[in-house]
């Protein structure tokens, strides 16, 4: 990258004082793989998901009770009524319109503004920057105190959605235990149960849960379950990342696999 034109306030790594290097880096190694990596991997998520909540088709597996958690809670007027169990179906019946729409954005919005997820599309997409010791192409740095970035501190009340929609899973799958001819696991209950578990680990590994557990605690002698709260969920913590890359490919296979038995595969039964 190189240096700004005189005319403009030179900024960030071209900030006077700052070594003058025209190249945009000295790295030799193979740092764009990153990045690209990060692209194709949301790209592939973003791509799948998309198809998947506008087909609205496929969702729900009457025999085994299965509900994908793309559609979960199913509260459009367009779903099967057994789809949505308890939940009013109060959203019109529109092709433009996904099924699950009131929890859709909100997923898409606790994992959009997540700490590590900033972290991956900053780097890849926003190039803030693209690699470390790279140039950035930004001549001004503001971070997230102005639009549209500052609405990336909506995090944690993105958070108390999202462990509430991780609750709604969870009944989900309970349900799905209880077919046609009564209690039966079948591989699709093993994949939703391992999809629910990891969605919970991914959700209770979360900065601002950390945060909810022993933030502002002054004398963490004084409150000893939040302190054991607070460690546990750091351990957690620590491999967010992780969890947040398993749990996009859980729920396309969990996804993916409902789908097929909608479409007629037949599930394997473990405990007929």
């Amino acid at each position: 990258m190189s240096a700004p034109t005189a005319d403009r306030k030179a900024t960030g790594v071209f900030s006077p004082g700052r070594a003058q290097i025209s190249a945009r880096t000295l790295r030799t190694d193979n740092w764009l793989k990153s990045p690209i990596v990060t692209d194709l991997g949301f790209a592939a998520f973003l791509i799948y998901a998309t198809v998947r909540a506008f087909m609205q088709d496929y969702y729900y597996v009457p025999q085994y009770h299965y509900l994908t958690p793309f559609y979960s809670p199913c509260v459009s007027k367009g779903c099967i009524p057994e789809a949505s169990h308890f939940w009013p179906q109060f959203l019109p019946d529109w092709p433009i319109l996904p099924y699950a729409a009131v929890s859709l954005p909100f997923l898409l919005l606790f994992r959009l503004t997540c700490y590590y997820y900033r972290g991956a599309y900053y780097r890849s997409v926003w190039q803030s920057p693209t690699a470390c010791a790279v140039a950035e192409p930004h001549a001004k740095y503001t971070g997230e105190t102005r639009f549209p970035l500052i609405i990336q501190n909506t995090h944690r009340y993105f958070f108390y959605i999202a462990g509430i929609i991780s609750v709604i899973n969870t009944y989900d799958a309970i349900v799905a235990m209880w077919g046609e001819d009564g209690f039966r696991i079948g591989v699709g209950n093993v994949i939703l149960w391992i999809n629910v578990i990891l969605l919970w680990t991914y959700t209770l590994s979360c900065h601002s849960c950390r945060h909810v557990a022993g933030g502002r605690l002054k004398h963490f002698s004084k409150h000893p379950v939040r302190y054991w709260m607070w460690t546990q969920i750091s351990r957690l913590n620590t491999r967010h990342k992780q969890y947040a890359w398993i749990t996009l490919g859980t729920l396309m296979l969990t996804d993916f696999y409902i789908m097929l038995v909608a479409m007629g595969m037949k599930d394997l039964p473990i405990i007929p």
